[in-house]
């Protein structure tokens, strides 16, 4: 292997040990914006000025203690509200890990916003008041977390300190939430008791709670076994370009980029093409300008193949021995994210990868209550922050993996062809509670696939 690829792999192996990407979630007031805002100054990821411009806010508001939400709470609104209505990502370090954390609002119309910021998510953190125990909306995002397949979920049992820390308060809690959870298939919870208003076992261990033995916060998401290693799992190269520079160097150099979005790659594979089906063999890879025998996710790399064959943006490249089934007929779960609704027999696009093909919304088979997980069978339209069961017929075949195998590659966007608005952000496959209900609908306009 190359000095280059060496270095490559050294990068990669970093950011796999140091990235950790994670959610938070909760009711409304429960205390979300409260505990990252803790969780970024007593961590000391906070800029001077930054911090100067919370006190001058929160002192201007008629607070005397600085209100650490506004560090994640950014617009006007939520400033006056004292809520959290959009996502809010923050990037912030410790020496054992990097973060990316994306603030999610608890009210039941932004569920489309918690979807957006825990689909990449290899945790979330769902808070819960002390006071108040498990709640509707607590459940709701619980089951949005095992619908996006979160490996890991916190409960963090928040405002201990207005129940007097009692450790019968925070057992009940946690008892009842972790029931809950692992019947809908979490595979990890870790229950917290905090304050984040007092600091307690957000980044400190609290001195009023000696009868919990376990980590704060910040060092739950310094240590859990995130895995982020995709080199085990299906080889896929979504086809980005096609590298053609036809100079006198180069006559016949002839290669195809894109991101691994999961699995390695070697020269001599042999390897197909979707959704042709054309085959050949892995005759060299192309790595940071330097050849190399290897390659994984997520480097961005070119194949060079040992035959001419018609390949361009869109297709997918993948071992001949691990090649997903293609489909003109995408069954999945999807939740919708726009405004307009959904309705059966829409005109959309639907975007996987880097492929876009013309799709027809041919049936929405149920939509799901997040409350109860309760199943709603042809309900004719899915508005925003609905959840459902569809069945979308595409121009073109796709090659889909189904999402519980793989979130990259068994996601997708429908898109609305008229403005390129996104309706419906979709995962293919099983979701944990389905009643699969197949409806037709004909198109009298020519896009009947």
């Amino acid at each position: 292997m190359s000095t280059t690829a060496e270095n490559a792999k050294q990068l990669a192996d970093l950011s796999a040990t140091t990235l950790l990407r994670f959610a938070t979630a909760g009711s409304v007031d429960d205390g979300k914006s409260t505990l990252v805002g803790r969780l970024l100054h007593d961590s000391k990821s906070v800029l001077t000025d930054q911090l100067e411009a919370v006190e001058a806010a929160s002192l201007k508001r008629g607070q005397e203690a600085p209100d650490l939400a506004l560090l994640t709470d950014g617009l006007r609104a939520e400033r006056e509200q004292g809520i959290t209505i959009d996502v809010a990502y923050r990037y912030f370090a410790t020496p054992r890990r990097r973060f990316i954390l994306a603030d999610t609002p608890g009210h039941v119309q932004y569920t489309r916003n918690m979807v957006t910021g825990a689909s990449t998510a290899d945790l979330a953190v769902v808070l819960v008041d002390a006071r108040n125990g498990v709640v509707e909306q607590t459940r709701r995002h619980a089951a949005v977390a095992a619908l996006l397949r979160v490996p890991h979920v916190v409960l963090a049992v928040n405002k201990m300190d207005l129940v007097a820390y009692e450790e019968k308060v925070f057992a009940t809690i946690a008892e009842e939430f972790t029931a809950y959870a692992s019947e809908l298939g979490v595979p990890e919870i870790t229950a917290i008791p905090i304050s984040a208003l007092a600091g307690d076992n957000v980044v400190e261990p609290s001195a009023h709670m000696d009868w919990y033995g376990g980590p704060t916060v910040l060092e739950h998401l310094e240590t859990v076994p995130v895995s982020h290693d995709l080199t085990s799992c299906h080889a896929r190269l979504p086809v980005q370009y096609v590298i053609r520079p036809q100079t006198a160097e180069l006559p016949d150099y002839r290669g195809y980029a894109g991101q691994i979005a999961a699995g390695t790659f070697r020269v001599g594979e042999p390897v197909t093409v979707l959704p042709s089906g054309r085959t050949s063999t892995i005759a060299g890879i192309d790595l940071l300008g330097e050849s190399v025998d290897v390659a994984w996710t997520p480097q961005s790399v070119t194949l060079l193949l040992a035959d001419d064959i018609d390949i361009s943006r869109g297709d997918l490249i993948v071992p001949s021995g691990d090649a997903p089934p293609t489909t003109q007929d995408v069954e999945a779960t999807v939740c919708h994210v726009a405004d307009q609704p959904l309705t059966v027999g829409q005109r959309v696009l639907l975007k996987h990868t880097t492929r876009t093909v013309k799709a027809i919304v041919k049936g929405i088979e149920s939509r799901l209550t997040l409350d109860d997980l309760s199943q709603h069978p042809n309900p004719g339209q899915l508005v925003a922050n609905d959840i459902g069961r569809v069945t979308v017929r595409t121009a073109e075949p796709l090659a889909l993996d189904s999402y519980a195998a793989s979130r990259r590659t068994g996601s997708f966007l429908l898109i609305d062809p008229a403005d390129g608005t996104t309706l419906a952000a979709g995962m293919a496959g099983e979701s944990f509670a389905t009643h699969k209900v197949l409806t037709t609908v004909e198109d009298e306009e020519g896009w009947d696939f």
